[in-house]
């Protein structure tokens, strides 16, 4: 069964990382939590998993042009430092406070994607029902007649 459980968070990994939203968002939480691998540990997992998924991913956005090199190469210098120092900071503290950062990270991006989604859809809503009044909007909006 534990196999099985390996197999179904790589895939959702894989699945995850090639859409470019980044596997380990997945990957690092179903490790942790159902198989009970600590945080350095899944998250050390999910860096080297990461290598021939990004590899397979970038060939296919690059095919079909979708990299902006201008972009990335004003991002790579510094994404690899930091990437670095953070490496080396991670290895200093605690499973349990990486954990808990991770977490914080998580929800506050969560939070972030869920307010913006939210406000994209009552934007188009409301820009869909130019001539109602206010109060006609929130009716149509919870459905009250």
């Amino acid at each position: 069964m534990e196999y099985l459980l390996y197999i179904l968070f790589g895939a959702l990994g894989g699945l995850i990382g090639g859409m470019g939203m980044g596997g380990g968002t997945i990957l690092i939480p179903l490790l942790t939590l159902f198989l009970d691998i600590p945080q350095l540990q899944a998250q050390t997992i999910n860096l080297i998993s990461f290598i021939p998924m990004a590899v397979v991913s970038l060939i296919i956005h690059i095919k079909n042009k979708l990299v902006d090199f201008g972009a990335l190469f004003k991002v790579l210098p510094f994404a690899l430092g930091f990437s670095i120092i953070s490496s080396f900071f991670a290895l200093k503290i605690n499973s349990g406070v990486l954990r808990t950062i991770f977490g914080v990270f998580m929800l506050i991006i969560g939070c972030i994607f869920m307010i913006k989604t939210l406000k994209n859809y009552l934007f188009r809503y409301f820009s869909s029902h130019k001539n109602a009044n206010l109060i006609t909007k929130i009716k149509l909006l919870v459905k009250v007649k």
